[in-house]
């Protein structure tokens, strides 16, 4: 007995190597922690429970046959974060450069399948140099097998990537159909083709920081949600980000104690919207200053600035936050920032999540880029999601509701649930100016009875009261009272039932 367990550690001793010293070395040399030590900063001490361990790949080709390590280049399991159950799968870069087989799909398919048996998270630590070359056809069955559970558990469980090295190729594709996509800063990148094939076919001369790296894919592409400084931040950022989300879509979001009370008075939101009709202010202060304990955590802050995403806590409960930012771009909606929006929304109704809309939006963003670009169908996904969307929507219109963008920001006519507007709201089909100007055409000459138009314009329609005596503003509201009312309002509807027509589902204007 005691040698078959001496043997025993012994090959869980080869397992836990992985590529061997001189590998592990190269691996901290570049500023990344390995696969084992990533899982250890992420889940509760103690408390991962590693699988298949022992595994090998079946490959006998190009002398693979000879060249063995357990494990295969992906470490397994499942474990807990603050107490709450999450399947991990963490690729290890200094095994066969975390490159996947047939046998290391497997892997990650075991705990896909049992993560939806029970209901739990799946976290991707990913560090692959793609599919293993050596096994050819049967390394692109692994990968298609993977995205075939991705798809499955979608908006079934929580789905999370964090990309902490190289991903290319089939390699992308997978995290790109999890929930939220986080990467490292300088070490990792997501391209679908490498900057050498980019320079054969385009002639492009690009690095792969520039093709693929964090700041590319939180900035201009949006394909990433947030990058961080290193492997530490990036795990512990992640613990967090995870206390926002249920474990699947038949359970509520977790509630965390705090003593910031419901009823709390914010006498500096009275004064947060300018005299100036065309003066920005920051829309971020609003969400910090109404949400619990001043906390935010922001998705995609880097991407589509006119529209402000994430999650925070009202009353200890989770919420999504939509919010049109009027400091970038006067705060109009755009291509980028319906996508942006429309997914977030999604997301949040199929989990079971709240939203909560601040609303200061002038229009949809006007020029041919926009409109060659198709801000027509991409503009329609936000909409859809909010008619779509059963969750409790409580939507709060500071400013500016102009057109149909008033319309698409989760407006009573989309089923929003409880609709308020401050004193200041602007509710109308355009501004007062442009209104006056198509309306007394004729007076366009005359620029003393266009400002008395716009003036007289401005004040029967440019205000939420109008909109309040049709019912479709719920009520006008002191700017000091927004955390209160909203707090009584998500509050009232917790047990909120709310069913879509039976379908096989819908069909978003992709």
């Amino acid at each position: 007995m005691q040698d078959i367990i001496r043997q025993l550690e012994e090959m869980r001793g080869a397992a836990r190597a992985g590529g061997g010293a001189q590998r592990i070395e190269t691996q901290h040399g570049k500023g990344k922690l390995t696969a084992r030590e990533r899982i250890e900063l992420l889940l509760d001490p103690d408390s991962f429970e590693e699988w298949d361990m022992f595994v090998e790949h079946r490959c006998v080709d190009f002398g693979m046959d000879e060249n063995k390590i357990p494990g295969d280049g992906v470490v397994t399991g499942y474990g807990t974060i603050n107490g709450r159950v999450v399947f991990v799968f963490s690729q290890d870069f200094t095994v066969f450069g975390g490159a996947l087989s047939a046998a290391h799909a497997e892997k990650i398919c075991k705990i896909m399948d049992n993560a939806m048996k029970v209901g739990a998270p799946v976290i991707g630590l990913n560090d692959s140099g793609g599919a293993r070359i050596q096994e050819g056809v049967d390394s692109l069955a692994g990968y298609a097998d993977v995205f075939q559970r991705n798809v499955m558990a979608s908006g079934v469980i929580p789905q999370i990537s964090m990309i902490m090295g190289p991903c290319a190729g089939g390699a992308v594709y997978s995290p790109a159909m999890t929930d939220f996509i986080f990467m490292v800063k300088d070490s990792s990148y997501m391209f679908v083709t490498g900057p050498e094939v980019v320079k054969t076919v385009t002639h492009e001369e690009v690095t792969a920081e520039e093709l693929g790296g964090a700041l590319t894919h939180t900035t201009r592409s949006g394909v990433a949600d947030l990058a961080f400084e290193n492997d530490v931040e990036a795990l512990m950022m992640l613990r967090r980000f995870f206390n926002y989300l249920p474990l699947n879509n038949r359970e509520r979001a977790p509630t965390r104690q705090t003593t910031d009370t419901p009823d709390r008075i914010e006498l500096s939101l009275d004064t947060l919207i300018p005299d100036n009709a065309n003066q920005p202010y920051d829309m971020k202060e609003l969400i910090i200053k109404v949400v619990d304990d001043a906390d935010f955590f922001e998705i995609q802050p880097d991407h589509a600035k006119n529209i402000v995403i994430g999650f925070a806590r009202m009353e200890g409960a989770t919420v999504g936050i939509v919010a049109n930012q009027p400091m970038v771009l006067a705060g109009c909606l755009d291509i980028k920032s319906a996508i942006k929006g429309a997914r977030f929304v999604r997301f949040c109704d199929a989990f079971n999540i709240p939203i909560l809309t601040f609303v200061d939006v002038p229009g949809f963003l006007p020029g041919t880029s926009q409109e060659y670009g198709g801000i027509i169908k991409h503009g329609a996904k936000l909409l859809y999601a909010y008619a779509e969307c059963t969750v409790p929507k409580v939507t709060v219109i500071t400013r500016k509701a102009y057109g149909g963008a008033y319309d698409v920001m989760s407006s009573k006519h989309l089923r929003g649930d409880v609709n308020f507007a401050w004193p200041t709201a602007e509710i109308a089909v355009m501004g007062p100016k442009g209104a006056v100007e198509i309306i007394f055409r004729k007076d366009i000459g005359d620029a003393k009875k266009i400002a008395e138009r716009t003036e007289e314009y401005r004040q029967k329609f440019a205000n939420p009261f109008i909109a309040g005596q049709r019912g479709f503003i719920d009520d006008v509201i002191s700017p000091r009272e927004t955390r209160k009312r909203v707090c009584r309002s998500l509050t009232m509807l917790r047990n909120k039932k709310l069913d879509n027509p039976w379908r096989k589902h819908g069909n978003i204007p992709l």
